[in-house]
């Protein structure tokens, strides 16, 4: 694939190409503690590179009203379904961290998980509604949080706390795993084809060729590691 050409609100020679961190290295320690988070997105084939972070909410619109996932880390989260209809009341639908909520196949999916000193899971559920009432199943598990996904071609794409999987038709494959980001928490995918994906990170981002499994990690030059 030609190389994607980069657009970001600041300078492009503000990211260098680096040698990927130990994880628990001193350098690492330095990217894992920064306040610079970067988002990827593909925009006409052009790789657009922002600043910020992912926040606590997400949200699914339907037409009977708003899934609503919230994630607050080690003080948790929710799903809640606020109807249109304002005389009705706001319905939890199940208790835990929230961290995406998607249509895909024209069937509701939500993703919880976390990553804390304790436990570092996630599982995937199908939302049904029967008669009034969500039905969360549960249709998988990963070995740790999904922090970051994507749907391209009718598969899911996740970045978790230190993997990368791909989901087609509810089945899971382990692309990448124990990559270097583990602590750097990614925010965003931008996929440019079935091969070449890039990865929005704290400090910096990622460029993945998953034809021969390079990794190129690109660091926020400002800073010193």
């Amino acid at each position: 694939m030609p190389e994607a050409k980069v657009e970001t609100f600041f300078p492009l020679n503000y990211f260098v190409e680096t040698k990927q961190p130990p994880v628990n290295s001193k350098e690492w320690g330095k990217l894992n503690r920064t306040k610079f988070e970067f988002n990827v997105t593909n925009k006409d084939n052009k790789l657009i590179i922002t600043r910020g972070t992912k926040g606590p909410r997400c949200e699914l619109k339907i037409p009977t009203g708003k899934l609503v996932g919230m994630d607050n880390g080690d003080l948790g989260g929710k799903l809640t379904f606020k109807p249109l209809d304002k005389t009705k009341p706001e319905v939890l639908v199940k208790s835990g961290n929230i961290k995406f909520i998607f249509l895909m196949k024209d069937v509701i999916y939500f993703i919880e998980g976390i990553a804390n000193f304790e436990r570092n899971e996630g599982s995937m559920y199908q939302l049904d509604l029967v008669g009034d009432t969500f039905k969360p199943k549960k249709v998988m598990t990963f070995e740790d949080a999904p922090e970051a996904f994507a749907i391209y071609n009718g598969s899911l794409l996740i970045a978790s706390y230190n993997n990368f999987y791909r989901v087609t038709d509810l089945t899971k494959e382990t692309l990448l795993k124990g990559l270097f980001w583990n602590g750097l928490f990614p925010t965003s995918i931008a996929p440019f084809d079935d091969t070449h994906i890039y990865i929005g990170l704290r400090s910096g981002y990622a460029k993945m060729d998953l034809t021969t499994n390079k990794l190129t990690f690109y660091r926020y030059s400002i800073i010193n590691i």
